[in-house]
């Protein structure tokens, strides 16, 4: 059964770090891209972000230079390091498989308020 699971969100004020993780199972993880997305309150679901099986990163405009994509292969886990973060980047944040199917985690919150 294929399993994600992130953590590590909550309240962070402007300017501040988070650091995402996305623990993976039940597939061969080395092998698959990864994605982030995020859904902020009351809008729809927007693409952060996505590593190749071999580390190649692709970000999109809006978090590029703040958010940076990685994972580790021996441990099965993704990470998205949020810097400097701003009020629009409060959301429900999702790590997915790339492929068919697609398989999503529950989410974890991350909240940027003063």
């Amino acid at each position: 059964e294929v399993q994600l699971v992130e953590s590590g969100g909550g309240l962070v004020q402007p300017g501040g770090s988070l650091r995402l993780s996305c623990a993976a199972s039940g597939f061969t993880f080395s092998n698959t891209a990864m994605r982030w997305f995020r859904e902020p309150p009351g809008k729809g679901l927007e693409w952060v972000g996505t590593i190749e099986s071999n580390g190649q990163v692709y970000r999109s405009t809006s978090v590029k230079g703040r958010f940076t994509i990685s994972r580790d292969n021996a441990n099965s886990t993704l990470y998205l390091q949020l810097n400097n973060l701003k009020t629009e980047d409060t959301g429900l944040y999702y790590c997915t498989t790339v492929g068919e199917p697609t398989y999503w985690g529950q989410g974890t919150q991350v909240t940027v308020s003063s």
